[in-house]
């Protein structure tokens, strides 16, 4: 795993053999951060990760600058493998929370330029994140909800959808 662009361009990470994580290719992020470069300005962003993973896309947000990167995580070897990274690379930026994703949902507090959800493709209730994110009012106004899935899911009917963009059987869902 790498981090493709910004002060970390280049920097490779590598997550512990045995994490049950499906990292976002680097074609399919690059491919995002190209497109989320287009909309907005990258260094200053706040940013929501959900589903963080081994924090792939949390970390290619402060690399390009994000001032805020939370990261929320259930897993306990993932979350270590993000906080070894936090200490290592000085991310002053990131914050990693320990929990349910739909538990954290259920707090109020900030709001956030794009919240970017990465849950497993076959996960039960995720057709529901949507909803929880955008009703939630995390996103600040003109932010984005971006939810990566898989082919089996369609969200084009969803009233605030956007757009969706396709890399493969990479599909990220784009909300306003």
């Amino acid at each position: 795993m790498r981090i493709i662009s910004g002060k970390y361009r280049g920097k490779i990470l590598h997550p512990p053999s045995g994490l049950r994580v499906r990292p976002t290719t680097d074609f399919a992020r690059e491919a995002l951060f190209n497109l989320l470069s287009n909309h907005f300005d990258l260094p200053g962003l706040e940013v929501l990760d959900l589903f963080s993973g081994t924090g792939s896309i949390g970390f290619e947000f402060a690399s390009r600058g994000a001032a805020l990167v939370q990261m929320v995580e259930q897993r306990d070897a993932q979350i270590r493998f993000i906080r070894k990274t936090i200490s290592e690379l000085h991310l002053e930026s990131c914050l990693v929370y320990r929990g349910n994703v739909f538990l954290f949902l259920r707090k109020k507090g900030l709001r956030y330029d794009v919240v970017f959800a990465d849950p497993p493709y076959d996960m039960e209730g995720i057709d529901l994140l949507p909803d929880r994110v955008l009703e939630g009012n995390f996103l600040k106004p003109e932010g984005w909800f971006i939810l990566e899935h898989g082919r089996k899911n369609a969200f084009d009917s969803h009233p605030r959808f956007r757009e969706c963009r396709k890399y493969g059987s990479v599909h990220f869902s784009i909300f306003e």
